[in-house]
Formats: C-alpha cells, sequence, structure tokens
C-alpha cells in the first residue's frame, strides 16, 4: 500500500466532534426501527442530507482552519452543542421537535462562518466564506422556520433547504479553496468508521432486556461481521488510493469539485447506508429464525446496497479501480431479500457472503496487479 499524503492530521478535538455528531445515526436508527415504512424513510434521508451538509461544511472548515487556539475550540464546542440539539430533536422532528432541530441547525450554521473568520489567510478564505454564508444562512432560516411548521410547510421548506444545499457547490466560486488532501481524506475515513461503531452499539441496544440463546448470538454476531464488511470495503487501501488521487490534481476549481462530489454527495449515500444496514440487523434481532416482514428485509438488504453503490460512486469519481465489485455486491445483497422473508438468519447470512466474497476477490485482484507492476519494474 502507498504511504499516504503528508501535511496536517486530523486533531483529537475533530474525533470528538465526529463523536457529537455521529450520534445521530442511533438516532435515526431509533425512527426506522420504530416504523419500518416509507414516509419515515423518506424523512431520515431528508434530515440527513440537511445534517450531513454541515456536518461536511465543518470537514471543509477545520481543513482550512484548525481548532488550535481557545477561542477556535470554544466556538467547535458551540457547533458540537448545536449539532447535540439537533440529535436529540431526531426522534420527534417531524411531530412537534421540529423547532429545536431548526435551533439547532441555526447555531451550527452560524459558528461554521463564525469561525472561518478566524482563518490566518483571511483574504483567501473570506472570498471562499463570503459566497458560501449566505447559502447556508438561507438554508437554516428555511429550517429554522419549517420546524414551527406543521404538514406540507414543514416539508416542503426543509426539501427546498436541502435543494439549496446540494446545489450550493454551483452557485459559488469553488477555485478559491485550498484542499490539504491528507487531512480531508482522513476526516471523513474516521466519521465513516465512528458511524459503523455507532451502529454497532445501536444494533447492541437491541439486545437490552433479552434472553441470550443460539439464535439471537448468531444475529449479534452475523449483524457484527457485516458491520466488518462495510468497514473493510471502505478501508482496504481504497482510501489511501483516494487521498492520492485527489493530491494528484493540481486544478483548484476541479479540486474543489472532485472532494463535493466523492467526500460530500457520494459520502452520504456510505453514511445513509450505515443507518439502513443497522436498522435491519436490529428488526433480525429476536426474530433469527423467523421470516422478516417484507419492509424489514428490504431495509436489511437496501442498506448494504446504499453503502455499497455509494463507495462506487466514490471510487468512480477520484478514477480509482473496484467500483464495479461494489456494483456487483450491491446487486448480489439485493438479490437475497426474498431469503429474508423465509428466515431472517438466512438473509443476514447471504449478504455477508457476498460482501466477504466481493471483498476478498478486489483484493485477490489488486494483490495480482501489484504483484505485476513490482515484477515489471524490477526488469527495467
Amino acid at each position: 500500500m502507498t504511504s499516504q499524503v503528508r501535511g496536517p492530521r486530523v486533531s483529537t478535538i475533530e474525533l470528538f466532534f465526529d463523536l457529537v455528531f455521529v450520534f445521530t445515526v442511533t438516532q435515526f436508527a431509533t425512527v426506522l426501527v420504530k416504523h419500518v415504512d416509507v414516509t419515515h424513510a423518506l424523512r431520515v434521508l431528508l434530515m440527513l442530507g440537511i445534517i450531513w451538509w454541515m456536518y461536511a461544511g465543518y470537514a471543509w472548515l477545520t481543513n482550512a482552519v484548525a481548532p488550535s487556539s481557545t477561542l477556535r475550540r470554544t466556538l467547535l464546542l458551540t457547533g458540537m452543542a448545536g449539532f447535540m440539539v439537533i440529535a436529540l430533536s431526531i426522534p420527534y422532528a417531524f411531530d412537534g421537535d421540529g423547532w429545536a432541530f431548526g435551533v439547532g441547525y441555526v447555531i451550527v450554521t452560524a459558528v461554521h462562518s463564525a469561525l472561518f473568520l478566524q482563518a490566518d489567510d483571511n483574504a483567501s478564505i473570506g472570498a471562499a466564506i463570503a459566497g458560501l454564508a449566505p447559502i447556508n444562512g438561507t438554508a437554516a432560516l428555511l429550517v429554522l422556520v419549517g420546524g414551527f411548521l406543521d404538514g406540507p410547510w414543514h416539508y416542503g421548506l426543509w426539501t427546498a433547504a436541502l435543494a439549496l444545499v446540494i446545489a450550493a457547490p454551483h452557485l459559488q466560486r469553488m477555485g478559491t479553496w485550498t484542499i490539504n488532501a491528507g487531512h480531508f481524506a482522513e476526516r471523513h475515513g474516521l466519521v465513516v468508521i465512528v458511524a459503523i461503531g455507532e451502529s454497532v452499539i445501536a444494533i447492541g441496544l437491541a439486545f437490552e432486556g433479552m434472553h441470550l440463546d443460539p439464535s439471537t448470538l448468531i444475529v449479534a454476531l452475523l449483524g457484527l461481521c457485516i458491520a466488518y464488511y462495510l468497514y473493510w470495503n471502505y478501508f482496504s487501501g481504497d482510501e489511501t488510493r483516494a487521498e492520492h488521487a485527489l493530491h494528484a490534481i493540481t486544478d483548484p476549481t476541479r479540486k474543489a469539485r472532485v472532494a463535493v462530489q466523492a467526500w460530500g454527495y457520494a459520502h452520504y449515500f456510505l453514511i445513509a447506508g450505515i443507518v439502513f444496514t443497522a436498522v435491519g440487523v436490529k428488526l433480525s434481532v429476536g426474530h433469527a429464525l423467523e421470516p422478516l416482514h417484507w419492509p424489514s428485509a428490504i431495509v436489511l438488504s437496501a442498506g448494504a446496497a446504499t453503502f455499497l453503490l455509494g463507495h462506487a460512486a466514490f471510487l468512480s469519481i477520484l478514477k480509482v479501480p473496484g467500483a464495479w465489485y461494489r456494483v456487483a455486491a450491491a446487486a448480489g445483497v439485493l438479490a437475497v431479500i426474498p431469503l429474508g422473508h423465509w428466515r431472517a438468519v438466512a438473509q443476514l447470512t447471504a449478504i455477508l457472503v457476498v460482501m466477504a466474497a466481493a471483498v476478498i476477490a478486489r483484493d485477490l485482484k489488486t494483490v495480482r496487479v501489484e504483484h505485476t507492476t513490482a515484477i515489471h519494474d524490477f526488469g527495467r
């Protein structure tokens, strides 16, 4: 494996920040486990999209403004408080707590802009944030107002906010951003691994008060192994290859757009996939040898498939080989949905086998390519 790109690394306070943000994974899983239907799935995807944009904004922030002073760390703590309020409001954000979601989002957005004003390179960063702050502020206002309203207005304003933040990169001059590839890739990799870890905790909470027997333990172990292969799909060396691919881009505008597409848009599907996979495994707890209802079986496979397709998109954007292995695995895990309607454990096992086979095949191909390249280089 090639060495990572040199440069500043992620600080411990950034990791602390990620731990607070990823609490939302547990909250989203709680919402879907109680209500496995299209309405609640769309609510989760809508809220996650809004929240993910601001998390990604903080990744860009600390890439440019290191949290190296007391003032910067205090502001970052304030942003964590905003994310905590958002996370706590998620279970009932559409049933009375939307105002808290909106208030938390306004705090997170305001702190984001305020921290950018602390940048050492005020001219360059100032030009970048001048184009971004009004967009983020408008989105935050839409989220806040929508949180106080009910019904169609609530959905409409939050959807408008999501559409605005998705379009934001195309509404500003991206060439003003300077990206440290090493820090940027590491920061997003850490949130992925923390999210996977949080999903394991969410699965473990489903066993509370449950009598342990072989069938429940099998579900726990299968869930852990599926989480492991989510991890291994991402951290099999491709994360370092992606980092080098980003570092190799010399045009600032193209580099920023690739960063947005690969670590912004594509990673949204990775996080969503982690949430839905955790929900599917949780719904299997206590029902290993029983048929799953169709919604439960669908969400289990759809979660893993969403993660795999998100990672395939990530690799494709960066022109890193291996995307088709993820696409094939996604098709495989979707194909085993009917097994869950027969026995939950059958679907869990099949998903594990498909994901393991894809990872092993990809690793063997990589080893062969690297071995051939080494022989060729030696021969020269």
